[in-house]
């Protein structure tokens, strides 16, 4: 057994390489005629349910602008109902026919099964589920004095999309719908100060990744990857203690037109910024130059701002995607 992986750790790369050489400028070309078929016959949303969950601020908020101005009608899933009833109000002047409100938190089990119930309850049916919510906690791993604080980013960021998921399954398959993932490029992009919220990233790609194959083709899923957003939550503080202090914000009412304009083109992944997708390359081709690199600027930043104490260190911020 030993000698086979020794011939095929031998072989194997070689041959890989041989057959990237011819495959990839078709695959390229593949693409690009996919990529303009689909353009053209884009997923008409007038009279589409919608579920979007963390959909009282940033991301969340700005995609039910998005649905609504396509016609969409809209379940609107956060904790802070105050906030999310003005989102709707909104979202109607903008053109969806019909929005409700649910106040819920997807880290509780029960509140999954309760929003997307409602949902059933009062469209009838759900076309498409929007996985969004998220929080982060900002510090190095070894200064946290609350631990079991790292288990709430688990609860929102993995366990409450797999949960939502799991309810919606039955309804999505019903109408042939699509799950839309929100993710993160610090799920293989690794920065300091945020280890659990990158692992909870990795973790939810994983397993969307995983239940494409399992789900196809009854119910698309579109995963995205989305590198630093213009929302609430990229204040100077949190994104100089990442080191991306140098990276060029998104704005967030563009990044949700893009993510629409995906899920219309029935997209598997979508990565934005797309330069993103070179940095994945040189990730995955380069990991020990990337490594060094990121070491570098680490060592080079220290562990605190030299104009400002670490105020949030240790103590959970509030909805990432939220």
């Amino acid at each position: 057994m030993d000698l086979i992986h020794k011939f095929l750790n031998v072989v194997f790369p070689i041959v890989s390489f041989i057959i990237f050489i011819f495959l990839l400028p078709i695959l390229s070309l593949y693409r690009l005629l996919s990529f303009r078929i689909r353009s053209v016959f884009r997923e008409n949303l007038a009279g589409k349910v919608v579920l979007i969950t963390g959909a009282s601020a940033g991301i969340g908020e700005h995609l039910a602008y998005e649905y609504a101005k396509h016609g969409a009608r809209l379940a609107l899933v956060a904790r802070r109902e105050e906030v999310l009833t003005a989102v709707a109000g909104k979202a109607k002047k903008l053109g969806s026919p019909d929005v409700m409100v649910i106040k819920a938190d997807v880290s509780k089990i029960e509140d999954c099964k309760r929003f997307v119930d409602e949902t059933i309850n009062h469209f009838g049916e759900l076309d498409c589920l929007i996985n969004n919510a998220g929080i982060a906690i900002v510090g190095l791993f070894e200064d946290q004095e609350r631990i079991t604080d790292h288990t709430s980013v688990m609860d929102i960021n993995f366990w409450g999309s797999v949960n939502a998921t799991h309810f919606a399954l039955p309804h999505l398959k019903k109408s042939k719908g699509r799950i839309v993932v929100i993710g993160s490029c610090g799920g293989w992009f690794t920065t300091p100060k945020v280890s659990v919220y990158n692992a909870s990233k990795a973790a939810q790609q994983s397993f969307f990744e995983t239940l494409r194959l399992e789900l196809a083709p009854d119910i698309g899923i579109t995963i995205v990857t989305l590198g630093l957003v213009d929302t609430y939550l990229a204040t100077n503080e949190f994104i100089y203690k990442t080191n991306l202090d140098k990276t060029p914000l998104l704005s967030v009412g563009g990044c949700a037109k893009e993510i629409v304009n995906s899920v219309r083109r029935g997209d598997e992944h979508l990565t934005e910024p797309r330069w993103m997708r070179t940095v994945y390359l040189w990730v995955m081709l380069l990991p020990e130059l990337m490594s060094v690199a990121r070491r570098l600027v680490n060592a080079k930043r220290g562990t605190t701002s030299p104009n400002q104490e670490s105020q949030t260190t240790g103590q959970p911020l509030d909805i990432k995607h939220d």
